[in-house]
């Protein structure tokens, strides 16, 4: 039996949705990704302890032209990932309004984390601790900084999201065994990373 679960990818333009998806399904990095038009989505099934489980990664576009197409992707959501570029204080300030979204449509039916990404650069400007306090103000679930360019947290973010998903909601289907975009990870025999900066809330 195969549980699929749909994560919606949301956050303004540039802060990285589209890297962390590729890292983690694919373990690169490109500097030069074209923004998102729309909607993208892709795959992964993961084995987690006794279950075999489906994501399905809905990465969003955060221009504003697009924004009228997001309600209905969020309606159906298990998880909401909320995106912001920790060098990028616009981008954290509108995490609420990405919230709003959320709660609009999902009510507090869903997961909601919150990812600080673009960790490697040096030029921070919200701190963690900042980015903690307000997960904590808006009941996120889980807070953690991540990555896209070093892998930095990325794949600890989806072990933790994994393990908290609820138990099978969702109607079985049948399990697929090819397809051009879906991955399979085992994350049940992964070791923990190490120095994982994550606050759970």
């Amino acid at each position: 039996m195969l549980t699929k679960y749909k994560i919606v990818f949301l956050g303004d333009q540039g802060v990285g949705k589209t890297s962390l998806i590729t890292r983690f399904m694919y373990d690169t990095f490109d500097s030069h990704y074209a923004a998102t038009i729309g909607i993208d989505f892709l795959s992964k099934t993961m084995y987690l302890d006794d279950k075999t489980i489906r994501l399905q990664l809905w990465d969003t576009a955060g221009q504003e032209r697009f924004r009228s197409l997001i309600p209905s992707y969020i309606r159906d959501s298990n998880v909401a990932i909320v995106v912001y570029d920790i060098t990028n204080r616009d981008s954290f300030n509108d995490v609420q309004k990405w919230l709003d979204y959320i709660r609009e449509e999902r009510g507090k039916d869903v997961l909601i984390i919150l990812v600080g990404n673009k960790s490697d650069l040096k030029d921070k400007v919200v701190t963690s601790d900042e980015a903690e306090e307000l997960s904590k103000k808006l009941g996120c679930n889980l807070f953690i900084e991540t990555s896209s360019k070093n892998g930095y947290n990325v794949k600890k973010l989806f072990k933790k999201v994994a393990k908290m998903l609820p138990e099978l909601k969702n109607e079985p289907t049948e399990q697929e065994t090819n397809g051009n975009n879906v991955q399979t990870i085992d994350i049940s025999t992964d070791k923990p990373e190490e120095n994982a900066s994550s606050c759970q809330c």
